[in-house]
């Protein structure tokens, strides 16, 4: 018996409704999410659980060809803003009661900056490449236009984070464990559903145990053309203490800039271009408040 067989035996659902990755279940008995999952979170529900943090969906039930059955959360409209803070509150509350010390391999840390090293390396070459190809044409469409005269916002964002990764790696090269905790590793809006009885994270395909930083980096990249996050990261900061190296690294992995997608279409690379260059003003601005409010760590 399949899943939907198996639903229909017990439940009798007057109403199935397929949605893009789901299928809503509405019976008498009440109203549930089928989703297919691709990692075990029977497992972990069960510890997030023993650990105190329970703002996801109840699941129901566990079938074997890797759907789960969930109880529907309805979610309660508030503004986007209050949205935002609330959901700092449960992923500060997912970090504080998952997180742990790890014992680090000799070259865990060094792998790390090496990695990062050799992105921003590339990402230098490739837009200052594409810089002196679009400079190269007599007539500029406005995509290149665009780009060319805010390719220093480029260069600037890839020295600050070469400079900061330098001093981030004297910083943590001689030790020899790291925070982790469980992350939910695909931040988004959408992916939150307010409820003032328990509001709950959901699509947790992602998770994994890393550092809590990139929960943020996640979100901010899925979320910065929609949202101011100033507010989220004072109250998710308040919240869950970061330490200076886990901030440094947060903010050199907030200002990689982000691939810019071309493609055949003039007004599309030039929308492209624009929320990219939007991306890289918004995580400086981020970065900006923050360390001109703790000089100490600069």
């Amino acid at each position: 018996m399949n899943s939907l067989e198996y639903i229909k035996n017990i439940y009798k659902p007057y109403r199935i409704t397929k949605m893009k990755n789901a299928t809503i279940i509405d019976s008498s008995e009440g109203k549930f999410v089928l989703k297919k999952e691709n990692k075990d979170l029977y497992t972990l529900f069960n510890y997030l659980n023993k650990r105190g943090f329970d703002n996801f969906p109840k699941l129901i039930k566990n079938f074997r060809d890797e759907e789960n059955l969930f109880e529907y959360v309805e979610e309660e409209q508030i503004f986007e803003e209050q949205k935002l803070l609330e959901m700092s509150s449960v992923v500060a509350s997912l970090h504080n009661k998952t997180v742990y010390f790890k014992k680090t391999k000799l070259d865990d840390y060094k792998e790390i900056y090496e990695n990062i090293d050799n992105n921003l390396t590339y990402l230098s070459t490739y837009y200052n490449a594409l810089f002196l190809k679009n400079l190269s044409y007599e007539y500029q469409s406005p995509d290149k236009y665009l780009f060319c005269r805010n390719y220093s916002k480029y260069i600037n964002s890839i020295k600050f984070c070469k400079d900061k990764l330098d001093s981030w790696y004297e910083k943590v090269k001689d030790k020899d464990k790291v925070r982790v905790s469980v992350i939910h590793n695909n931040l988004a809006m959408e992916h939150f559903l307010y409820s003032l009885r328990n509001s709950s994270l959901i699509s947790w395909d992602n998770y994994k145990i890393d550092t809590p930083v990139l929960d943020f980096v996640t979100l901010f990249h899925n979320e910065y053309l929609n949202a101011d996050f100033s507010a989220y990261l004072e109250h998710y900061f308040g919240a869950f203490e970061l330490n200076d190296d886990e901030k440094d690294l947060l903010f050199i992995l907030l200002n990689i800039p982000i691939n810019l997608q071309k493609n055949d279409n003039i007004q599309k690379n030039t929308i492209n271009v624009h929320n990219n260059i939007l991306y890289l003003l918004k995580a400086e601005k981020l970065t900006k408040e923050y360390y001109s409010n703790n000089s100490d760590n600069e």
